[in-house]
């Protein structure tokens, strides 16, 4: 290009750095100010500061294409010409996504949005390019990327994934691949036992494993070499300087996504990281970003520097928010979230489910079942009280609070609903006490009600969570909870420590799900892995019928026990 002043010739590196000096002159040759007009200026800025080059050649990373928006919605052809028509304009509009049919036996479940996703999914991948799925939380972004890994082995007639997530979604991803893509095969690399066999895990569609074995196992994930690298829940990454960041850009892979609900937490700079993992050097250095855009934004507010990040962000971030696509979804969405305890936890539980398989089925031997109703019950209730945490144990011995389902609601609530609004239930009082200190510790807004709350404290913690947009949890005992009560500003429930009556259950969750609602609901159970709690849910699936005739109470449960059914409870 060429910059002229009557008939004296500016440099693009004088031009810089006028720009960079926030001057809007340059020295001419003769010794006079060359004016770069407001209007300039404001069209022509960012080209210059993120483009190199220093006599007469601007040279742009071809990431950098949306920013010539403005200039291409202006152009003549003397002042610009952009030899990039074609591509640009593909992925400026999407015009001309590939209509892509999803794989056959996924065709009937994908919602529109979801078909779109896997459309987009399979764009990026076509021109080569790294995305961030950032749906909002429960609009299954899993099953958008596992159509895609399914479309990718069918067209290829291979697939070598690695999926990043963290520990708590691992089951889940297992899940959903059984579930909606089970001809792919799946090894979860995870815990002490795990392989260090190379050529085991080259032989599997999918490895599943965490961001902390990521970065222990990195010497080994490195030497392969992957068709997709998906990393869910990406925000892990945010933090361009952790270890774990570094990590997942060693990784060698041909296409990479990311999912999140929540990309950008407390500031822009979150961006930064998960994109440079995407799309390495697209947002330039991290010093550049920080000056040019971070500080600029977070700092001051400054709207025109907004306006450029959102258009170089714009092709590779697909975000669909729960209003947007209401009209697809179900009023009422049921997740399970998994969650795996850690060692302490995990040492205490086993110790007590010995000693009590041990007791009960002494019992049931000398007394037979119809005796042994309280024991197991007994039995039953501390063991689910372990897995919320072994300090609300009412035992002489206090234990320590290990929980892993406090971590886990802790980084649900601060990372993955954003501003929404949830209901989280307990059954036991000393959990929602640990809740209401975990919720402080984190300086986030809430109420509180259990069945000692008066009617009036009641009422008024309603009107608060109902009308106050800083009050974001409402935190209930499940008995206290499960009647009269309307709370339609919440479109998230948690369930912390399921229990064996849905009818309980799904009387809470409907706490939300009343008339008046007008938001789409979903409800997580947390269930720890290979516990009581898991059996139990196995139990319902083998028992559908026990499990639809339940009495309310626990001891109807228990009534309807065989001795197998213990033996496999407490095993």
């Amino acid at each position: 290009m060429d910059i002229v002043f009557g008939d004296q010739k500016v440099t693009v590196a004088e031009v810089k750095r006028a720009l960079a000096n926030k001057q809007q002159f340059v020295q001419l040759d003769d010794g006079s100010l060359g004016i770069l007009p407001e209007e300039w200026i404001k069209r022509y800025s960012l080209l210059f500061r993120i483009g190199e080059g220093k006599a007469q050649n601007l040279r742009l990373s071809k990431y950098h294409m949306s920013v010539i928006d403005e200039l291409y919605n202006e152009r003549n052809e003397e002042e610009l010409f952009v030899q990039l028509e074609e591509k640009y304009d593909r992925l400026r509009g999407f015009k001309s996504i590939r209509e892509v049919d999803p794989p056959a036996h996924l065709q009937p479940i994908l919602r529109p949005y979801q078909a779109f996703g896997f459309q987009w999914l399979n764009y990026l991948s076509e021109v080569n390019w790294g995305g961030i799925l950032a749906d909002d939380m429960g609009l299954g972004k899993t099953i958008q990327s596992l159509s895609f890994l399914q479309h990718y082995r069918d067209t290829h007639d291979r697939l070598k994934a690695l999926v990043v997530c963290p520990t708590t979604l691992m089951f889940n991803w297992e899940n959903e691949i059984r579930k909606f893509a089970p001809t792919l095969s799946y090894h979860i690399h995870h815990g002490g036992e795990r392989t260090r066999n190379k050529a085991l895990l080259e032989n599997k569609n999918v490895i599943i494993t965490t961001y902390g074995t990521l970065r222990s196992d990195i010497k080994l994930l490195v030497e392969m070499e992957f068709d997709c690298v998906v990393l869910d829940e990406s925000q892990a990454i945010k933090n361009p300087s952790s270890k774990v960041t570094k990590a997942a850009s060693l990784l060698r892979a041909k296409h990479r996504l990311c999912m999140s609900g929540t990309p950008l937490q407390n500031n822009t700079f979150d961006i930064y990281a998960q994109m440079n993992f995407l799309n390495p050097g697209m947002l330039g250095s991290m010093e550049f970003f920080r000056q040019e855009f971070a500080i600029p934004i977070d700092k001051f507010g400054e709207q025109d520097r907004k306006d450029h990040l959102r258009k170089i962000l714009f092709p590779f971030i697909l975000r669909r928010t729960k209003e947007q696509v209401a009209k697809d979804l179900p009023e009422k969405t049921e997740t399970i979230l998994w969650c795996e305890m850690e060692e302490e936890q995990r040492k205490i539980y086993d110790a007590y489910r010995n000693d009590f398989r041990d007791k009960i089925l002494g019992t049931i031997e000398s007394q037979g079942m119809q005796k042994s109703q309280l024991t197991i019950l007994q039995g039953l209730m501390k063991l689910r009280q372990i897995c919320d945490s072994p300090a609300i144990l009412n035992e002489q011995e206090k234990f320590e609070n290990h929980s892993i389902k406090l971590e886990e609601l802790g980084r649900e609530i601060t990372e993955n609903i954003s501003n929404h609004k949830a209901l989280v239930f307990s059954q036991f009082l000393g959990m929602l006490a640990l809740i209401r200190k975990k919720l402080t510790e984190l300086e986030v807004e809430f109420e509180y009600f259990d069945g000692s709350t008066s009617a009036i404290d009641r009422e008024k913690a309603i009107q608060r969570f109902q009308n106050d947009d800083k009050c974001r949890i409402f935190l209930i005992s499940l008995k206290a909870g499960g009647v009269g009560l309307n709370l339609t500003a919440a479109d998230y429930v948690y369930i912390v420590d399921p229990w064996w009556n849905p009818a309980v259950e799904q009387q809470a969750i409907d706490r939300t799900h009343r008339i008046g609602q007008t938001k789409n609901i979903f409800a997580y159970r947390m269930i720890c892995k290979d516990t009581i709690e898991d059996k139990i849910l196995q139990l319902q699936d083998r028992k559908r019928v026990l499990a639809r005739d339940l009495i309310a109470d626990d001891e109807g449960f228990v009534k309807n026990l065989t001795r197998e059914d213990v033996e496999y409870l407490f095993s």
